[in-house]
This record gives structure tokens, sequence and C-alpha cells, in this order.
């Protein structure tokens, strides 16, 4: 039994929510969402998204709680948005953006400059004496998290010094050192 599954989805104000066929779209304040399902039906009721399973096979009940967490995801994204920030450690290690142009100086002989996907808002963040950050902001969950995998694939943090591109927040295993 999908204990996430089924838990009701709350709409909030100035969320509103469509069925049709197989096709749910999410719309609000921030922008809108669309997912397409199969396997479950999914209900708006009373300020709220109900998800049950067609059946009690496997497949339908592994698509149970996934569609009610990819619904919940497009709610609070449209209502809320989604953020991941980025440090970039490592001496030398730069960040500036020009609208949608990120511009990324690694330790490489030359720097990267990436195009970010116009529904991703960036901001780059440089305080002397601390390290840069690179805020991500969208509606889209999947997207936001997709942009920042790619920036940090480019340097990713190495387990000796701790240098590279590292989500804030994130707890670094760390190895010892040549013992002599």
């Amino acid at each position: 039994m999908s204990r996430i599954g089924n838990s009701p989805v709350a709409i909030p104000e100035g969320v509103t929510v469509e069925v049709k066929d197989a096709l749910v779209t999410v719309k609000g304040k921030l922008g809108e969402l669309t997912q397409d399902f199969s396997g479950v039906a999914v209900k708006v009721e009373e300020g709220k998204v109900l998800v049950e399973r067609d059946s009690d096979s496997k497949e339908h009940k592994s698509k149970h709680g996934l569609y009610r967490a990819l619904f919940a995801n497009m709610v609070k994204g449209v209502s809320e948005g989604w953020t991941k920030e980025l440090e970039l450690v490592g001496v030398g290690y730069r960040a500036s953006n020009q609208g949608q142009k990120l511009d990324l100086a690694l330790g490489f002989s030359h720097n990267i400059v990436m195009d970010i996907a116009p529904e991703v808002k960036i901001e780059t963040i440089s305080e002397k004496g601390k390290n840069p950050i690179v805020k991500l902001t969208s509606h889209d969950k999947q997207l936001v998290g997709q942009v920042a995998a790619k920036i940090r694939g480019f340097r990713k943090p190495e387990p000796y010094k701790g240098k590279g591109i590292k989500f804030v927040g994130e707890q670094l295993r760390r190895k010892a050192g040549k013992s002599a």
C-alpha cells in the first residue's frame, strides 16, 4: 500500500488544477506545468488532488506514489518555486552572469560559458572572503535539478581538499592524505 500515494495534495489559493484525458495542467502565479499520467485516476475535489490506482498490480502500485509526488511538486513549484544553490570551493574559482549566460572560471585554460534555459532565473553572489554562490530558481523542479547537476558536473568536489562545485549544505566525504 502506498502511503505517499494515498495522501491528498492540498491546492493553495491562486493555483488551478485541471485534469483532461490523461493530462494534468497546473497553473499558478509563477507559471504553468503539465504532466501526463497512466495507471492511476486523478480527481480534483474541494481544493485537493486525489490520486487512486487502477489496480493492485506492481506497476500501478509504483506509479501511485510517483504521480502523487510529481503533482505535489508541480503545485509547490507554481505557487512558491524551487531553488538550488551551488557553491564554488577553490582558489580562483569565479562565477558571473550576463542575463541567461553563466560564465564559470574553474581552473581550466578557458572559462566555461553556459546558456541557461529561459525558465530558470540565475543569480551569482560573490562576496569578499566567501566562496562564490550560483543561485538557480524556477517553477519546474526537474529543470532546476538538471541545470544544477550540469553545472556541478563541470568540476565535481574532490575528496581530499573539497575543491569543486558543491550544493550549499552538502556534506562531503573527506579522505586522509598520504601518511608518511
